[in-house]
């Protein structure tokens, strides 16, 4: 099974092309993946893996609940902030799980999003939700006292309930196939504005907590950049045991795969020491004072060994208008990030490309992850991680058996509080120092897909320069003046309020807006070279069919004649065992298939 799938590009090479094959079969056994999608490696090997997964996505995973708790006014409550984590390891665990099983199911991983941070941020800006100014002040928090437990979890709520309904609509976009409806109109000009904001507007919060110690913010960024640029290429011994060689040593790149998590433990160890010597004041007044490992108290001691989230934890959610508009911004940056993941994923793993019916129940799954994240209280949702993409290119270990350990490893940390708890003494400075290569590295990724445009074109460049300016413009203009929008109709000011200022709608509105009404050819535009790039070879095959198929003999049930559940959009079609003679590329035939898939479509939203 491994030979069939890894090698399926050069097995459908033409008779002709033998040279070309074998050419192809030499670069493949340079770059052979050491086990493919559908393999199963041995056990200890898929949790030492599964672990490596686990600490790749961690620097995005805490910071998300380190970047919410000051807009919902837990910057002095460091336990409820390791409740929070523990949340969403759990959460992420249960999504990764659902995803690899029932969705696009390529060894990807789920996470928590940045996408949804800037509406968050923005639904917990507004005057009704600004936090009472007693919160800020550590000697008047009483982390116990009803009043404090009611202003935090009545935003938190907030959020879930907007969540929860704003990620009905990718579960309904995704399970009905109208994401290829709507991929249409979406292309790098839409993206590129989108996808920088999101990093662009969070400057603030790196700024804020690097401005603790600018000295411990820059060593730590200096060491991420080092591990993760400088040193990426160095080898590290590690011992090792096969049954062939028995005890013997690898050589890993340790640096390139974990320079995030090294770079943080290397600084929060200083720092530890710095505090342990007394270098670091003590005195709360002075500069400096919050790089202490020792502010937060004994956190670690006060957390409890095992804690089980449960969905509705902070109590019964709350749904507000704006909140769900806001959202739904960020939903669809998700959907358009995640299919790009899902065809880089698919390449780095030897899987063949993924077919319709599997990038719709990838979507869908991650609006039931988004769902089911609400549900939980993590104040976010879920995503595919493109850091764990990249790792499948680095340790050449596709194997989606992998991705399955590292998700009950996720939800094992999330049952153990004292992990959270340990999370939430990292130093701000050191946050801070984390935050200005994240955000940075999100803000030049949504630039990277203006690749696909024709960036000497007057009407790109100035569509691209328009929506970026005018995407910082506007939300700084009404954070500043927020008493400027007043319709007379209170649900209509909140809604435009947390659309205005979100960085991300208004720029990737206006792309959106400009790119589809000024005149301007595909090729000029990038949706052919994104097309050529994302969406090729999505015809179902029988190569695809053993990698994205539905597991536990559901494909089988689906796609028999007597059934009409092939003709869901989420399901794989009816596949002849044996042609009889080849497929006429007839004008008939395409319009058959062009009915078929609109059959597909309106059966899928029927349910």
């Amino acid at each position: 099974m491994t030979n069939s799938i890894c090698s399926f590009r050069v097995n459908r090479l033409p008779d002709g092309e033998g040279r070309q094959a074998k050419d192809l079969s030499e670069e493949d056994d340079r770059n052979r993946l050491a086990y493919c999608v559908t393999d199963v490696p041995p056990w200890y090997l898929c949790i030492i893996l599964g672990i490596q997964h686990c600490l790749t996505a961690f620097g995005g995973i805490i910071a998300i609940p380190l970047i919410l708790s000051q807009g919902l006014c837990l910057q002095h409550d460091s336990l409820t902030q390791s409740h929070l984590i523990s949340t969403i390891f759990f959460v992420s665990g249960l999504c990764t799980l659902l995803q690899v099983t029932f969705g696009v199911r390529l060894p990807i991983l789920q996470g928590g999003t940045f996408t949804f941070l800037s509406p968050s941020l923005a639904l917990l800006s507004m005057p009704e939700w600004t936090c009472p100014a007693w919160t800020q002040n550590a000697s008047l928090v009483n982390t116990s006292s009803s009043e404090f437990v009611e202003v935090w979890q009545s935003r938190i709520r907030e959020l879930q309930g907007s969540i929860m309904v704003a990620s009905c609509f990718q579960i309904l976009v995704g399970f009905s196939g109208l994401i290829g409806f709507f991929m249409r109109f979406i292309g790098p000009l839409t993206i590129a504005p989108t996808i920088s904001l999101i990093g662009l507007s969070l400057f603030e919060s790196a700024g804020a907590n690097a401005g603790n110690h600018w000295a411990i913010a820059a060593m730590t960024t200096t060491l991420i950049v080092m591990f993760s640029q400088y040193l990426r290429r160095i080898t590290i011994p590690v011992p090792t045991y096969s049954k062939a060689k028995r005890f013997h040593t690898s050589r890993v790149y340790i640096f390139q795969i974990l320079p995030v998590l090294l770079g943080i433990t290397l600084s929060w160890l200083i720092c530890y020491l710095l505090t342990v010597y007394e270098v670091l004041p003590s005195d709360p007044s002075k500069y400096g004072f919050l790089a202490r490992t020792d502010i937060k108290g004994d956190v670690v001691g006060q957390a409890p060994w095992f804690r089980f989230p449960y969905p509705g934890q902070w109590g019964v959610p709350t749904v507000s208008l704006a909140g769900v508009f806001g959202i739904l911004a960020g939903v669809i940056s998700s959907m358009v990030e995640s299919i790009g993941d899902y065809h880089a994923c698919a390449r780095l793993s030897g899987a063949p490309p993924p077919p319709r019916h599997a990038i719709n129940r990838g979507v869908g799954m991650e609006g039931v992850g988004c769902l089911l994240a609400g549900a939980w209280g993590t104040g976010n949702g879920t995503t595919s991680y493109s850091e764990n993409v990249g790792a499948l290119g680095i340790t050449k270990v596709g194997s989606r058996m992998v991705i399955v350990a590292s998700g009950v490893l996720m939800v094992i940390m999330g049952v153990f509080g004292k992990i959270g708890a340990i999370f939430t003494t990292i130093p701000s400075p050191v946050v801070g120092g984390m935050f200005l290569v994240m955000f940075g590295v999100i803000s030049a990724a949504g630039v990277s897909n203006l690749q696909y445009a024709d960036m000497n074109s007057s009407r790109n460049i100035f569509i691209f320069g328009f929506s970026m300016f005018t995407g910082l413009v506007v939300p700084n203009w009404i954070f500043k003046n927020p008493s400027a929008i007043a319709t007379g109709v209170v649900e209509v000011d909140q809604v435009l309020h947390v659309l205005l200022t979100t960085s991300m709608f208004v720029g990737g509105f206006l792309g959106f807006l400009l790119d589809n009404t000024i005149p301007g050819s595909k090729r000029e535009r990038g949706i052919v070279a994104w097309n050529e790039a994302h969406h090729e070879d999505l015809d179902d095959t029988l190569e695809s069919g053993e990698v994205y198929d539905l597991p536990f003999g559901l494909s089988s049930l689906s796609s028999s004649s007597s059934s009409c559940m092939w003709r869901m959009p989420v399901c794989p079609p009816i596949r002849p065992r044996a042609p009889t003679e080849p497929q006429k590329d007839s004008l008939e035939s395409r319009e058959g298939a062009g009915k078929a898939n609109a059959t597909q479509i309106i059966v899928g939203v029927a349910l």
